[in-house]
């Protein structure tokens, strides 16, 4: 189906009622790719807590990658040292993940 048609389809349901004339403009944006005025996609809304990640210069006891999580996901940073010292004691990915984040992350 084309963009066009959707769209006709979905001027038809709004002229019969069955959509108000927000939730119009939000199927129209979203069938044109963009998104409604006052509204965010999670896509978005990932890629703007990925960006905002960076690793801590405050609270930090070595690299301050567990104070950059605690600051994006609002967890405590004691919880996320326990994570990662769970994660190093059962298998070892713990330390793997730790020091890519440390290189790859930037600093505050």
């Amino acid at each position: 189906m084309t963009i066009a048609e959707e769209l006709g389809k979905l001027e038809e349901m709004r002229g019969r009622g069955n959509l108000t004339d927000e939730e119009f403009a939000q199927a129209k944006a979203k069938i044109i790719g963009g998104s409604a005025p006052g509204t965010t996609t999670t896509a978005n809304a990932n890629f703007a807590a990925l960006n905002s990640f960076r690793r801590s210069t405050n609270d930090r006891w070595v690299a301050g990658v567990c104070g950059g999580l605690a600051k994006s996901t609002g967890m405590e940073s004691w919880l996320w040292r326990l994570l990662f010292c769970l994660m190093l004691v059962f298998g070892g990915c713990g330390l793997l993940i730790y020091v890519l984040a440390w290189i790859f992350v930037p600093a505050e």
